[in-house]
């Protein structure tokens, strides 16, 4: 299992923070249209509206450039995403330019909407063998480069440190760096953490970004030595021993001590009322300002078998459908540029080795020490794995998600769970 999931991220994106209805049209073209053709691409996102501001700063190096070509970027929340793009696909109305999220690719891929920008690999300008080349891997297929990274983050945890400070406890850094963060070490410190009752509830922890995202759940599993899938994606494997102490994990935190933010409720990392709260760096933008309290990121808790966060990958793909296939290309050129890649790493760790070693991705204004993000980021994307991906990967989480509705509503045991889970999602491997 962890041979096919190695490499993986997030939001989500892999599983990512969704921001629907803001529409963010370039500027008229400084310096004239020069006799060219004027022209507007659509450049799709699921991103919020700092990843927008940061698009428009620098898209103003793109205009100066090309003068005929304004951008559009339009936000769709990333719960809708893969299922508007299916749609617009249908009525020929792809966007010119995308981001794309790895469990997008099968479909996509099978539906022959990916353009084909191998050209990228041969010119000079690019400079392509900057790129890691485990970054490449989700978007080469029979031969063709269908995609360009531009986010490549494990899981990581966000914790409060002045939290842990006032409660005397080692922080997950302090933890990690002993060799001491365990998965039973982060269940016994989101119990110590949390306090109070009603509106004043301190919650120790929180897996969930969004409570139909368990991006996090599997990294448990995986570092007791056990799987989602089998290896060839023809059975379901999480109704093992391993699986069932995860469930049984999740349902002790939420129920019995108490230290886990309750199911349905929505309480983010910034209010400070969380102590640990697991997702991808992208979230890094919404805690920048944080002023309340202090704050820092560590990697995940480790197994017997080590550590196995997500590696979420995203990348940013020209549709076939575009009217203006030659713009989009030079779009999309642009923004996987060296430059391009150094902008966008304010929030997403970057594909290009001469970014991620670089001080500008490291000491962003805000940004965590350089230790922590080595830490908890570079030394931990070795370590990553992905979710499998298989064509009908919207109805098998679709599964999964009913399985913890049934979870948190305490309607059948762990064990009752995943025989269930495997007797449904079976069918759909064969």
């Amino acid at each position: 299992m962890k041979k096919l999931l190695a490499g993986f991220m997030v939001s989500s994106l892999l599983v990512a923070t969704a921001c629907g209805g803001n529409n963010s049209a370039a500027p008229e073209s400084p310096g004239g249209s020069g006799g060219q053709e004027q022209v507007e691409l659509k450049f799709t996102v699921w991103g919020n509206e700092k990843h927008m501001e940061m698009y428009e700063e620098l898209l103003q190096d793109f205009y100066n450039t090309h003068p005929n070509i304004k951008v559009r970027i339009e936000t769709i929340p990333h719960a809708d995403y893969q299922q508007k793009l299916s749609v617009l696909a249908a009525g020929n109305e792809l966007p010119d330019v995308g981001w794309v999220a790895e469990r997008m690719v099968p479909q996509f891929v099978q539906n022959n909407i990916l353009r084909d920008v191998s050209s990228f690999r041969d010119d000079p300008d690019f400079e392509f063998d900057d790129f890691i080349p485990s970054t490449l891997e989700l978007w080469e297929h029979d031969g063709k480069l269908l995609g360009i990274p531009f986010s490549t983050p494990p899981m990581i945890m966000y914790y409060n440190k002045t939290l842990f400070e006032n409660a005397g406890l080692p922080t997950p850094t302090e933890l990690a760096l002993n060799g001491e963060w365990t998965w039973e070490k982060f269940e016994e410190t989101a119990k110590a953490l949390s306090s109070g009752s009603g509106n004043d509830r301190v919650y120790g922890a929180n897996l969930w970004m969004e409570w139909t995202n368990f991006a996090t759940i599997p990294s448990h599993t995986l570092s007791y030595g056990g799987q989602m899938f089998a290896d060839d994606m023809t059975s379901f494997a999480w109704n093992s021993p391993q699986g069932v102490a995860t469930f049984e994990m999740i349902d002790r935190m939420t129920f019995e001590d108490r230290s886990h933010v309750p199911p349905g409720e929505t309480i983010p990392f910034e209010s400070g009322k969380v102590g640990m709260f697991t997702f991808m760096y992208s979230y890094i933008a919404n805690i920048r300002g944080i002023e309340t309290f202090e704050w820092d990121i560590a990697p995940l808790p480790e197994g017997p078998e080590g550590r196995a966060p997500l590696l979420g990958q995203a990348g940013i793909v020209a549709f076939e459908q575009s009217d203006h296939p030659e713009e989009a290309m030079e779009l999309l050129k642009f923004l996987g540029s060296k430059k391009g890649i150094q902008a966008q790493s304010a929030f997403f760790v970057p594909p290009r080795k001469s970014v991620l070693e670089s001080d500008e991705f490291v000491n962003v204004p805000n940004n965590p020490p350089r230790e922590s993000i080595e830490l908890a980021l570079i030394n931990e994307m070795q370590n990553g794995f992905i979710y499998p991906l298989h064509r009908d990967w919207t109805r098998i989480e679709s599964e999964i998600v009913k399985g913890f509705d049934m979870l948190f509503a305490r309607s059948a045991s762990p064990e009752e769970i995943l025989q269930q889970l495997e007797a449904n999602i079976n069918p759909m491997l064969q």
